[in-house]
């Protein structure tokens, strides 16, 4: 890691009574799809696999899985999940069908090995809520409904025993659907109007799975949102959306889905590892978009709900609130596109640092947003895993995600920083239930230059430790010849950090590295 003479200095004020709201787990979602080798090679290689597995699960990624603890896990697409039939996916496995994987330039042969059973069991050993995203482009709403009835069944239908006959007799509970992915392009090129038209129609369709007329079903129906890349469509996407539901009554809806990618496709010199300062700069910015976006959805999703008629009689519902979910996102380098296997791309410090950045504004805009999924987990874009071969490569993006994991859960603090001061150093705070625990995010995202940052708490504070993600070289990244280049390392708090505490409270004085994510665990001592 590399500080140099030219170090900038921030202020930052940090009071744990200023608070935004819960940090709900499931903003640290993953996303797999069957997309080059994110679940075949990656994820599954089959029990007859020479590589090391377990029960089919290539053992390393699921090693790394266990350990991440992902909240929710988000499958089978994306794209794919417009061709994907799931009876294909279930039964013996010499059974199921052949098909040929299309899906962004995969261009392999899918032999269904990995499919509604293999998914739900993953979830189930990683204590992740699946979320399942039907087929609407391609599939039928009978379809889906066997689908849903197949995974939750409790009564004995001929879809629950078949279920048993594949090895699970309890239902699986799954409770988040997707109805419908990105409709409005490879999704179906639509409109809001035919979508929400189709969309009336799948989720009237949905099972309860209730025994009483009158008991809220905990099944979760998740609407196909705008594409977030789009800044005319996104807006006028949402407002048609909503102003449709206003029309008659509206169908279940519980979650809108936007998708938004930091795409780095201009430049064909900019690669995942070789770029200047410049290229640095336009991919952390451009991560930083994202919040404007969400917080500019929400705003439209609720203008949107407050045209809503109240109900003519007491028997009738009104939809009143819906949640905002960012279903998809990530960096997207221009070379992936050209990648084989399909869209796999390294990742290096300008990655991990804009991962660190999109959690902090998922988890600062908590009271609006309530889950994210990452894409994608495995050997996809902004992966937290890579394999080749025999060998599985933890990514600087898994550092980051294990290095963020202690904040779920935690009440998200308003951070006041001095917008004069350097605008490259980000601060994100969050703090346990009773108050007694900070957890300090520090990201410098300066490509060459270290960094100070002063951090006001009006209350006394002891910096208990500190860890940083950091490299020599920003371009670094974990390959086989160094699967452990760029990963996360305890620092001396003595040397890195001082304190001094006054009557007005305690001030913290950090010093980061050039191109670093660092976390601070601290215990407030009150006055």
């Amino acid at each position: 890691m590399s500080t140099t003479a030219k170090e900038q200095t921030m202020v930052v004020c940090i009071d744990p009574n200023s608070t935004i709201g819960r940090i709900d787990p499931k903003l640290h979602g993953q996303f797999i799809e069957f997309l080059g080798e994110c679940i075949d090679e990656g994820l599954w290689v089959g029990e007859d696999s020479p590589i090391e597995n377990e029960h089919g699960y290539r053992k390393a990624t699921l090693d790394a899985l266990r350990a991440l603890q992902p909240p929710v896990i988000r499958w089978p697409g994306g794209c794919y999940a417009d061709t994907y039939h799931w009876r294909d996916g279930v039964g013996p496995q010499s059974e199921r069908k052949t098909t040929f994987n299309e899906n962004f330039a995969t261009y392999e042969l899918d032999d269904h090995s990995f499919g509604t059973d293999e998914f739900l069991r993953l979830c189930e050993m990683l204590g992740a809520e699946p979320w399942i995203n039907i087929n609407m482009l391609s599939g039928t709403v009978a379809e889906m409904k066997d689908w849903m009835e197949y995974c939750n069944r409790e009564q004995p239908t001929d879809l629950a025993k078949e279920r048993e006959t594949n090895g699970h007799k309890a239902p699986y509970g799954v409770k988040y659907w997707g109805i419908g992915n990105e409709v409005w392009a490879g999704g179906g090129t639509m409109t809001p109007q035919t979508y929400l038209d189709e969309y009336r129609r799948f989720a009237s369709a949905m099972p309860s799975f209730t025994t009483d007329v009158f008991a809220p079903t905990e099944m979760y129906a998740i609407a196909s949102g705008p594409d977030g890349n789009k800044p005319r469509e996104r807006v006028q996407w949402t407002q048609d959306f909503f102003r449709g539901l206003v029309e008659y009554r509206q169908p279940k809806i519980d979650g809108y889905d936007l998708h938004f990618y930091n795409w780095n496709v201009d430049n064909d010199a900019d690669t995942p590892t070789e770029f200047d300062e410049d290229g640095w700069n336009t991919v952390i910015e451009g991560c930083l978009e994202l919040e404007d976006i969400l917080c500019d959805q929400w705003r439209l999703m609720n203008d949107g709900l407050a045209l809503i008629h109240e109900p003519e009689v007491a028997m009738d519902s009104k939809l009143s609130h819906v949640d905002l979910i960012i279903g998809e996102w990530g960096n997207w380098h221009k070379t992936a596109f050209f990648a084989r296997p399909a869209l796999k791309q390294q990742v290096t410090m300008r990655d991990a640092i804009a991962t660190a950045l999109t959690l902090d504004l998922l988890q600062r805009n908590c009271d609006k947003v309530s889950m994210a999924c990452n894409a994608q987990t495995i050997n996809v874009l902004n992966s937290l895993i890579l394999t080749e071969g025999d060998r599985t490569i933890l990514t600087p993006n898994y550092d980051v995600f294990m290095m963020y994991r202690a904040h779920r859960g935690m009440i998200a603090l308003d951070v006041n920083r001095n917008d004069s001061e350097d605008s490259a150093v980000y601060t994100f705070a969050s703090r346990n239930e009773d108050g007694t625990q900070l957890l300090i995010n520090l990201t410098n995202a300066h490509m060459n230059d270290g960094a100070e940052v002063r951090l006001h708490l009006p209350c006394g504070a002891q910096v208990d430790s500190m860890e940083t993600l950091a490299s020599e070289d920003p371009h670094d990244c974990n390959t086989v010849e160094h699967s452990d280049l760029v990963r996360t390392h305890a620092v001396d708090v003595d040397s890195a950090v001082s304190v001094h505490e006054s009557a007005g409270g305690a001030e913290l004085t950090v010093t980061l590295p050039a191109a670093s994510v660092s976390a601070l665990h601290v215990t407030i001592r009150q006055r």
